[in-house]
């Protein structure tokens, strides 16, 4: 049965309010999710370990007595990644060798200069001292979830990294301890939801304060992470999964389905638009899809999204091409033209953009090297992927000679005095040379 996928083309008159219908997401949680967040967080900050045990059993179905019960130790960690099998074991570690070497690469050294009158200026780049990395836990086990929040972490310098993980009806996933194992974390703890979220954001007795909490989780969890907003940095409020792929029709076809379906199925959200400068290609596309759906293992996920979410576009030229593909920022942005180098000058916004027919988006969820923590529903207008950087922070470093004082001195005393700021002013001029 054929996919109903809604087609458009750009040279219609109204393309634009089309592409505003297709490209519309309201994430923003409902009040009773608010409230049932609000009372979970509140709980958490007010009565630490007992509430976070308590919720952890009702919500997850454990049984519980302490917090003891809710941490592993690092001989469990390791023991999970020794227990997988060598072809599992080795994908891990091969993955997160090229994630780690990636980041490496984005590390940020301090500096410093110093002017003519002995004046020093500079920056001091420090590691933030604890983060938390939340995983999603049950059927939505991420393995590369973990590498890729905790090794740039990791590689910034952050001392401790804790993972919460729940583990409804008690079930631990191995793939996600043997990633934890790989990357470095601290301390585990298998707990979820908004009480995983406050506790890392308040501290509880067991579970440590942290500075930063990173990492997807559902409506529950992104609703947890605005609210503790301040109280510690957060990464983003993510929303569903997105591709954007932009084909010149050189591709086999049945790739771009595939590519198309690797985006829809995370879940009936997500969001899977393809692009297109032949029309022609566009049925074959549409052709593949209708052919290999049936063969999928999440067929009803799958076609869900893409009748409710995606779309096949074509476009008259590179040139309008990229103007839509501008105005969607897509999380992932897939060029799978013959030069796409050529392409790279005129593309403004995207998360991650995968160059050429044979790099598909999947590789880079697990094992290309960037991170697969992206900016989605049209943020990479203005946001970046995940990483060293968001584990660092950086002080500004100023010292003075008495001759550099002496003359911005008077500058300062001058611009204070335009404001009114009359301490601000005398300050500065108690160190100008008579």
């Amino acid at each position: 049965m054929s996919i109903n996928i809604r087609r458009l083309d750009a040279s219609q008159p109204d393309f634009n309010a089309q592409m505003d219908a297709l490209l519309a997401w309201e994430g923003v949680s409902d009040a009773q999710v608010q409230q049932t967040v609000t009372q979970i967080v509140e709980d958490v900050r007010q009565r630490g370990d007992a509430a976070l045990v308590e919720y952890t059993n009702k919500l997850d179905r454990t049984q519980a007595n302490s917090m003891a019960d809710l941490e592993l130790s690092q001989e469990q960690l390791q023991q999970a990644l020794d227990g997988l099998d060598s072809t599992q074991r080795d994908a891990l570690l091969i993955a997160a060798e090229r994630i780690r070497s990636y980041h490496q690469k984005q590390q940020q050294e301090s500096w410093q200069y110093e002017e003519a009158d002995g004046t020093v200026l500079g920056q001091k780049v420090t590691p933030l001292d604890r983060v938390g990395i939340y995983v999603p836990g049950g059927k939505a086990a991420y393995p590369s979830s973990v590498l890729m929040n905790a090794i740039p972490a990791h590689v910034a310098g952050v001392q401790e990294i804790i993972m919460v993980v729940p583990t409804p009806n008690g079930e631990l996933n191995a793939l996600v301890l043997a990633a934890a194992a790989a990357a470095g974390v601290t301390r585990v703890f298998t707990v979820g939801g908004a009480q995983a979220v406050a506790a890392l954001a308040y501290g509880t007795e067991t579970v440590p304060q942290v500075d930063k909490v990173v990492g997807p989780g559902n409506i529950y969890v992104a609703t947890a992470k605005r609210m503790v907003f301040g109280q510690v940095g957060i990464d983003m409020i993510a929303g569903p999964s997105e591709i954007l792929v932009i084909c010149d029709g050189g591709t086999n076809p049945d790739w771009i389905a595939m590519d198309l379906f690797s985006q829809a199925e995370h879940d009936e959200d997500a969001q899977s638009i393809l692009i297109s400068t032949d029309a022609e290609f566009i049925d074959e596309v549409q052709a593949s899809i209708d052919k290999l759906l049936p063969t999928m293992e999440r067929a009803d996920i799958i076609r869900t999204s893409m009748t409710n979410r995606g779309a096949l576009i074509y476009a008259a030229d590179k040139e309008q091409a990229l103007a839509i593909s501008n105005r969607i920022a897509p999380e992932h942005l897939e060029l799978s033209v013959e030069d796409p180098e050529s392409w790279l000058d005129g593309v403004r916004h995207a998360g991650a953009i995968f160059m050429g027919r044979y790099t598909a988006e999947a590789l880079g969820d697990y094992c290309a090297g960037p991170n697969h923590v992206l900016p989605t529903s049209g943020t990479a207008r203005y946001s970046s992927p995940l990483g060293v950087y968001d584990f660092q922070k950086r002080s500004s470093l100023i010292k003075f000679s008495a001759e550099g004082a002496s003359k911005m001195g008077k500058v300062a005393s001058v611009l204070a005095r335009g404001e009114h700021l009359t301490a601000h002013a005398r300050s500065a001029e108690y160190r100008i040379k008579d």
